[in-house]
């Protein structure tokens, strides 16, 4: 299994993988107003092209702000309209900024990409 890279942002980088009846990406950097444009637009358009389950591994993120957030509750309600699944791994800090907007159970953050891989299964 390859992971094709992603032409994100220079503040945002990943991969993304297909395994599993499901997508994998891999990002690292910062999920902020600048790079939040092109991380929907990309991310947007892999979805539309299936497989429709969609893991997020943003344990290596440094930082997301509103923008971000933003995106992710956008991705998540694209992913439920096409019959799929969106499943967000975090770090702390992700995990902190999304609890202090009330949307960890919307977000379905899993702490491992292997409990996410799971969680879709069991879908």
């Amino acid at each position: 299994m390859i992971a094709e890279p992603l032409n994100l942002t220079v503040s945002l980088r990943g991969t993304r993988e297909i395994r599993d009846n499901c997508q994998l990406f891999r990002l690292t950097g910062l999920l902020d107003a600048f790079s939040e444009p092109t991380f929907r637009k990309v991310l947007g358009s892999k979805i539309d092209e299936g497989p429709k389950h969609i893991i997020l591994d943003l344990s290596q993120i440094d930082f997301v702000d509103s923008s971000g957030l933003g995106a992710l509750v956008q991705l998540a309600k694209q992913a439920q309209t096409a019959t799929g699944t969106l499943q967000i791994v975090t770090n702390a800090r992700v995990t902190q900024t999304v609890k202090l907007v009330r949307l960890e159970k919307f977000l379905a953050l899993q702490p491992t990409v292997d409990a996410a891989l799971e969680n879709i299964k069991s879908s």
